[in-house]
């Protein structure tokens, strides 16, 4: 129990055919609840931090904080740093104590993405920690053609090749799924989550879960992905909780009763995400 080694989890995920939410944090409190939330309906859960957000919290906080909060959890709990976007950014995360960090060359060609990652597993493997790379161009919700053009999406030859030649422990994979709030309802390629899933080793990880139909998530676990990231969804989940707090006039004048107030809903919607993921536990 308590905390655990992504690749561990993603790998068991893989094999007993369930989902794991991998939730974007932002603070101690984020952190919190999704902890809980996965202890109160006993199932492992990933918690993770975008870099982007350091202008608010410094990363070795947030990596001490969930490491020591993970390891007084009841269920098995994960840590890891979402999308470094270089070399430095990397290894500035394993050395702020991530035990495991997602290195993000997409943008790069075939080889660059490649060599880089490469570069990220042979260190992030002296340390212990997990890799996570992403291939294809999971890109921005708010664009039509990073959801539709297939040009962008992973191809299945080269998936086989970039994990044998980088060794890294999950994949990330562009198949119609993109960040944050989607313009258009995302339909996700699922011949291609099947031929992929076929020819590599290693888990597949599905980015910009958020706002993706319950129904091809459900499909997604069913074609073995294995981590889904979910951050978009989350934050709008805080921010409707602050929301409804302050026009119901519940906690005028009062910042600390609203934080309170915040714990509730947002375990619930990662309730919701976590059954949505576990078919099998849930099924009846």
């Amino acid at each position: 129990m308590s905390l655990v080694k992504v690749n561990e989890l993603l790998c068991h995920a893989t094999k007993n055919h369930y989902g794991v939410a991998a939730v974007n944090v932002i603070n101690v409190e984020t952190v919190k609840y999704i902890i809980e939330a996965a202890e109160q309906e006993r199932v492992p859960i990933i918690v993770q931090f975008y870099p982007g957000f350091e202008n608010y919290m410094d990363m070795e906080y947030i990596a001490h904080a969930a490491v020591d909060m993970a390891g007084k959890a009841t269920v098995p709990v994960a840590v890891h740093l979402d999308h470094s976007g270089s070399y430095e950014i990397a290894t500035k995360g394993i050395k702020s104590g991530f035990p495991s960090v997602m290195v993000d060359g997409s943008s790069l060609s075939f080889e660059e993405n490649i060599r880089l990652t490469a570069l990220v597993t042979k260190t992030a493997n002296v340390f212990g920690v997990d890799v996570e790379a992403e291939l294809g161009h999971v890109g921005d919700g708010a664009k039509e053609d990073d959801i539709i053009n297939t040009d962008y999406y992973t191809k299945v030859e080269q998936a086989v090749e970039f994990v044998e030649r980088t060794g890294c422990g999950s994949l990330a994979i562009a198949v119609g799924n993109a960040h944050g709030p989607y313009v258009k309802t995302p339909s996700l390629d699922f011949d291609r989550i099947k031929a992929i899933r076929g020819s590599v080793s290693v888990p597949l990880v599905l980015h910009g879960c958020s706002d993706i139909p319950e129904e091809q998530i459900r499909k997604a676990v069913n074609l073995g992905m294995s981590k889904f990231n979910v951050a978009t969804e989350y934050f709008r989940a805080m921010y409707q909780a602050i929301e409804k707090e302050v026009l119901a006039g519940k906690v005028k004048d009062n910042g600390i009763e609203l934080l309170f107030a915040l714990r509730r809903p947002m375990i619930d919607f990662v309730v919701r995400k976590i059954r949505l993921l576990n078919p099998d536990k849930y099924s009846l």
